[in-house]
Parts: structure tokens; C-alpha cells; sequence
């Protein structure tokens, strides 16, 4: 595998490119999906479900009763159980922590002040079907969901070719308690949700990662409804020094690398033997270990950069232009470098904490801004799940005070019968 040095801008290129552009066949065949759904709603859907996920799809089917919790735990393994378990325990006590404290006081002259939260009404998560159940995915987009309160969460996963919902999926949605779940996937199912047919009715917000078309899907009808995000393909940057292991390092973009033939992964030191050392390992057997060899061999060959930079202000340019959805740090001095980044998804320190870890039970979330979104969005958090308002009651001598000024300002701006809202009640007009 190619070394590149950090000052070389165009050979990193690739790893720095962001931004949603799908191709425009496929912008146009989610509109025609979207368009169709809201004219012939679930007819639309099973048609749908029919040709691409279950061809004996029927209206009847298209709801999923939730089984308690109970009754569903002997559908999946001790093991998968225990572990769905467990991290639903942790990313409950974290996005908890992460609901916003009341703020409400009072001015010196006694104005009244208050910003307000409150949970949404409804939500959709999406959890892809695809060549693996996802699991985790109701766990991270569900729980924090119910932590801030919404009273309605509908998820919409594709059916299994013998039309029955994963049983690790449907057992995720019994232990995180799903109101509905629907067995419906791809722009279809954003449609549904973002407009309602007979059967769905419509939420407030669509969470949850999805391929080309789902993600499209959901760029489209934010507006209608609001979004989490647009996700892309998975992502890695480690930062490694001289005391790194060079296999933990090759094994955190080996680990991204099977996600997505899309995945972009990447290794930035200042120490260039621990960056041959990596080299040497990728392009030998440890880059052919995993389970999904083509994959992970073509993103080895096509999207992953190993980075050899002079100094720490070159690694913290790669960091910041790359802005990574997921950042591990394999240095001496980790908790020296936090304070310094500022775009990346999520951020895990130390040996001891894959980025795996963060993907199922560490209690974070996995659902992170991907394709340099990082510069400017968060990942899933409970404040995805709120709203907020503000509240002001002003007193009459706040109002007196004021109102010539906030009068003379909405004049300024064109805004007579503004200014008059004001004028009316000043001291002199009050007689």
C-alpha cells in the first residue's frame, strides 16, 4: 500500500471529498417512488415489497405486532440477547445524561424567561435489511428516542424473503418497546412515513441510516418531515505515534473497510517505520482476514490512505479536513489532542476501545455525520428527539423602557405596524 505524505493535497483528494451527490438516475427514480406512494399509498408499498424484498406481500402484512419483551427473548441466541441487553442499558444512561437541564429566571426589572424543551409526537427509524440484520440500529435510533419522550416511535425495516421481520431485529424492537413496526423498507418506507398512507401514518422526524435510495429518499422529503441526517459509507481515521500497535491499527480500517466498498479508511503518524509497519500488514494476510474479502480488498486497493505528516499540526490538518465520522487515537497523549479537534464524528481513545465498541454496546451512538458532515453536524443525540421554544413575558416597565427603541428599529426596517405593536404600548399612549 501507497505511503502519502500529509502536504500532499492531491493524492488525499479522495479521502478529503464530501458532500451528497447521488447520481441523477437515482434522484429520479426515488422521486417517482416518492410521488407514487403518495398517490396510491399502500397499494404502492406492497407492490413494492413484492418485486424487490417479498413477493408474497400483502396489505395484511404489512404491520408487525410487537411481542413484549418476554415472549420475544427466545427468538435470537443467550449471547446476541444478553449483548442487545446490555447496550441498551448503557445508551440509556448516556443520552439521559444528554437531556437538557430547565432554564427559567427572571431579569433584574423581573422580565420573565424560559427555554422550553419538548419531546417530538412521532418518529420513524429506519433499520436496513440488506445482507445482515441490524439490531443495534433499533437500539441506537430508538432508545434515545424514548429517553426525551416521544410518545409515538414507528420503525420500518425490509422484510426477509420468507416475509417475517429478523428475529434479532424484532427482538430489539420488543426490548426497546417500538409503538409500531412495519415491514417495509427502502424510499417506499420513507415515503410512508414522511406523507402516511391508509395503513402509516405520518411522524414528525425519520432517523436511521439506509443505502443510496433511502438516504435520497430522505434529502427529498426533509421539509415535509425533519431528518437525522443524510449518512454515507463508513469511515475511519486513526492516530497513531510511535508506541502504537501497528496491528490494532491496520485492524480499525480493516474493520470499517467491510462495511461498504464506498468506505473510506485511512492512518495518519508522524512515526513513518509504525506507517510501513501498517503498509506491510494491510497488504499482506491481515488485510484478507475478514469475512468479506472482495470488500474489504478493493477498499484496501481504492479508498484507504496511510499518512506520514512532519509534525502534529499536519495530523491535525488531515483530522480536520478529512473530519471523520469515526476518530480513534492510538497516542501517549490522547486527552493533549481532544481539546485540539474539532470535526469528527465520534472520537475513541485509547487501545482499548475499538471503534466496534461504539458501534454496539459502549453506550454512544453509532449513528454519526459521514462524507464531511462532521464539520458542521453531530451524531444521533437526544436532542435530536426535542424541540425547543422560548419563552418571555416582559413586565409593564420593561415594555415602557423599550418601546420607543424596539419602535424606531421596526421603522428602520420597514415594519410600520411592528413599530406601532410598540408605540401602543409606551407610558405616553397608555393615558
Amino acid at each position: 500500500m501507497k505511503i502519502v505524505d500529509a502536504s500532499d493535497v492531491a493524492a488525499l483528494r479522495g479521502l478529503y471529498a464530501g458532500g451528497w451527490d447521488p447520481p441523477r438516475a437515482v434522484a429520479e427514480r426515488v422521486r417517482a417512488i416518492i410521488d407514487d406512494v403518495r398517490t396510491r399509498g399502500d397499494e404502492a408499498l406492497v407492490e413494492y415489497t413484492r418485486r424487490w424484498d417479498y413477493d408474497g406481500a400483502s396489505l395484511a402484512k404489512l404491520r408487525i405486532d410487537v411481542p413484549s419483551r418476554k415472549n420475544a427473548r427466545h427468538l435470537v441466541p443467550e449471547q446476541i440477547a444478553s449483548g442487545l441487553e446490555l447496550a441498551r442499558e448503557r445508551i440509556a444512561e448516556f443520552h439521559a445524561r444528554q437531556l437538557p437541564q430547565p432554564i427559567d429566571y427572571h431579569a433584574h426589572d423581573l422580565t420573565h424567561y424560559a427555554f422550553l424543551a419538548r419531546p417530538l409526537g412521532a418518529i420513524g427509524a429506519y433499520v436496513p435489511g440488506g445482507s445482515a440484520p441490524l439490531p443495534s440500529t433499533v437500539l441506537m435510533t430508538v432508545v434515545p428516542a424514548k429517553v426525551a419522550g416521544v410518545e409515538r416511535v414507528v420503525v420500518t425495516t425490509p422484510p426477509q424473503r420468507d416475509g417475517h421481520v429478523n428475529p434479532a431485529v424484532l427482538y430489539a424492537c420488543a426490548l426497546t418497546e417500538v409503538d409500531e413496526l412495519y415491514a417495509v423498507g427502502g424510499a417506499q418506507a420513507i415515503a410512508a412515513l414522511a406523507y402516511g398512507t391508509a395503513t402509516i401514518a405520518p411522524v414528525d422526524k425519520i432517523v436511521g441510516p439506509g443505502n443510496v435510495y433511502v438516504t435520497e429518499a430522505k434529502r427529498q422529503v426533509f421539509g415535509a418531515v425533519g431528518i437525522d441526517g443524510l449518512a454515507g459509507p463508513s469511515e475511519v481515521l486513526v492516530v497513531a505515534d510511535a508506541r502504537a500497535k501497528p496491528d490494532l491499527v491496520a485492524g480499525e480500517m480493516v474493520a470499517q473497510a467491510e462495511h461498504d466498498p464506498l468506505a473510506r479508511v485511512a492512518a495518519v503518524s508522524r512515526d513513518r517505520k509504525l506507517v510501513e509497519r501498517v503498509a506491510a500488514l494491510l497488504d499482506g494476510e491481515f488485510g484478507r482476514r475478514s469475512g468479506r474479502d472482495a470488500i474489504v480488498a478493493h477498499v484496501l486497493d481504492a479508498r484507504a490512505w496511510l499518512v506520514h505528516a512532519a509534525d502534529d499540526e499536519q495530523v491535525l490538518e488531515v483530522i480536520e479536513r478529512f473530519a471523520p465520522e469515526h476518530l480513534s487515537l492510538m497516542v501517549d497523549d490522547p486527552y493533549d489532542w481532544v481539546p485540539k479537534i474539532r470535526h469528527a464524528g465520534a472520537i475513541f481513545v485509547g487501545d482499548e476501545t475499538p471503534v466496534a465498541a461504539g458501534d454496539y454496546i459502549a453506550g454512544t451512538n453509532h449513528t454519526l455525520p459521514t462524507s464531511g458532515a462532521a464539520r458542521f453536524a453531530s451524531g444521533l443525540r437526544t436532542a435530536d428527539y426535542l424541540r425547543t421554544m422560548t419563552l418571555v413575558e416582559n413586565t409593564r416597565a420593561r415594555m415602557e423602557f423599550d418601546a420607543e427603541l424596539l419602535a424606531a428599529l421596526a421603522d428602520f426596517e420597514g415594519l410600520p405596524a411592528h413599530a406601532r405593536t410598540a408605540r401602543m404600548r409606551a407610558k405616553a399612549e397608555r393615558g
